[in-house]
């Protein structure tokens, strides 16, 4: 037997004004693209943006639908929407921005099971890390070098 520490280290900004230049206004375009989202079950709206290699910004945003689990998270909106009309640009960044109607989400809010493992198969795929920056509504924002930091024993195609 033999045991493996798995490390992950973050980088954590106190607010929004914070973020470098570029970073800012990614998380400005997830904002604004949180307001779009279709949350009338959940009153839970997330906003996506990832920002492209040639500096092209895709965004996203949660979508539900009364038969769940029919809804989709705003990150795979997103990355769907990138793979479906940039296929072959590299994703360079992604911000994330959470929000609910029933209470102030002062924490970072991540991506889920389902988004992470989605968005580690593109990063792989890639073969390119993505820079990943998480808020909530208010307060800290959080940021991972990789999406393989919030996944590190990821599931892909070499399973297969």
């Amino acid at each position: 037997m033999k045991k493996v520490e798995l490390k992950t280290q973050i980088t954590i900004f106190d607010s929004i004004e914070e973020l470098p230049t570029i970073v800012k206004g990614l998380m400005n375009k997830a904002i604004e693209a949180k307001q779009n989202a279709y949350a009338p079950y959940s009153k839970f709206k997330v906003g996506a943006a990832m920002l492209l290699e040639d500096g092209t910004i895709i965004t996203g945003n949660n979508q539900e639908n009364a038969a769940y689990p029919s809804g989709m998270c705003a990150e795979r909106v997103a990355i769907w929407k990138v793979s479906s009309e940039f296929p072959h640009k590299k994703i360079l960044k992604l911000a994330i921005s959470a929000s609910s109607s029933t209470q102030i989400l002062k924490e970072a809010v991540a991506p889920c099971g389902a988004c992470r493992q989605t968005l580690s198969e593109y990063e792989i795929k890639q073969k390119a890390k993505i820079e990943v920056y998480f808020m909530g509504e208010e307060g800290e924002i959080i940021k991972t070098e990789s999406v393989l930091d919030l996944l590190p024993i990821a599931f892909d195609k070499t399973f297969l």
